[in-house]
């Protein structure tokens, strides 16, 4: 026990408002969002609110999501929409 390290390739951004969250090619492994009623959370793969898109839609429980395997994968970026919520955390790599 003890003595051993590890690495991780995981990184985390967060915004309170629509942005663009990461400019390159990655895969988000986690998703969590604070809750208000009606809240709607968009991924875009790129770097505006264009193209393939992911749609997360929840309330005031918020929205806490761990992707299995090899994460989403986003080839340009990860812009994200939010509305009626005041803040989003992904995971990637």
């Amino acid at each position: 026990m003890g003595g051993s390290t590890f690495t991780s390739d995981q990184r985390t951004a967060h915004t309170a408002a629509t942005a663009t969250m990461h400019t390159g090619s990655c895969r988000v492994t986690s998703i969590q969002a604070k809750g208000v009623a009606s809240s709607t959370l968009v991924l875009y793969d790129a770097t505006s609110a264009t193209g393939t898109s992911h749609t997360f839609i929840f309330g005031e429980d918020g929205l806490s999501i761990f992707i299995p395997g090899s994460g989403i994968r986003f080839k340009t970026g990860v812009h994200a929409v939010l509305t009626a919520t005041t803040g989003v955390t992904i995971t990637f790599n």
